[in-house]
């Protein structure tokens, strides 16, 4: 259990300093007045390039660990086509799935045991249990704000929202 808790401290360090890294930049230089031999006051300016990054979500993906304290992050946005792979990472088993508990209806309008196993990849349902170490992937392919739970703890939950291109 040490480990994780060192490993989660590290990956918010890194995340922290990262979007400290992308946030400062260099402030542009204010112009100086100057005198040229005419005695006309001129400005003397100096061009600063900065380059700024955007950091957003791209359609090849984005990952959701699952631990013994639920889904981490809770709640993500992406763009309409991306795949968000839920990584168990606790000591139990993971089953996320459609809300609501536990009819799962909610993304694909059909119910559970309408849908599993979902050979099309359209339902947002795992359809079945993996252990620590196991994951499950799904494109969403719909705009809107999808809520999740884990069927095996469904006090567990989170959301995707989905934003249009």
């Amino acid at each position: 259990m040490e480990g994780k808790t060192l490993g989660i401290i590290v990956i918010v360090i890194i995340v922290i300093a990262g979007g400290w890294y992308l946030l400062s930049g260099t402030p542009a230089s204010t112009p100086t007045p100057t005198t040229n031999t005419t005695g006309t006051p001129t400005i003397n300016t100096t061009t600063t390039t900065t380059s700024t990054t955007t950091t957003s979500v791209s359609p090849a993906g984005v990952t959701i660990a699952y631990t013994n304290q639920g889904f981490s992050p809770k709640s993500v946005s992406v763009p309409l086509g991306t795949t968000v792979t839920f990584v168990n990472q606790s000591t139990g088993g993971m089953w996320v799935a459609s809300a609501a508990h536990p009819s799962h209806t909610v993304y694909s309008g059909t119910s559970l045991s309408q849908h599993c196993p979902d050979t099309t990849n359209t339902a947002f349902d795992e359809c079945v249990a993996v252990t620590s170490g196991g994951s499950y992937s799904f494109t969403f392919n719909k705009v809107g704000d999808w809520k999740y739970h884990n069927h095996v703890n469904a006090a567990d939950f989170g959301s995707v929202t989905v934003t249009a291109p």
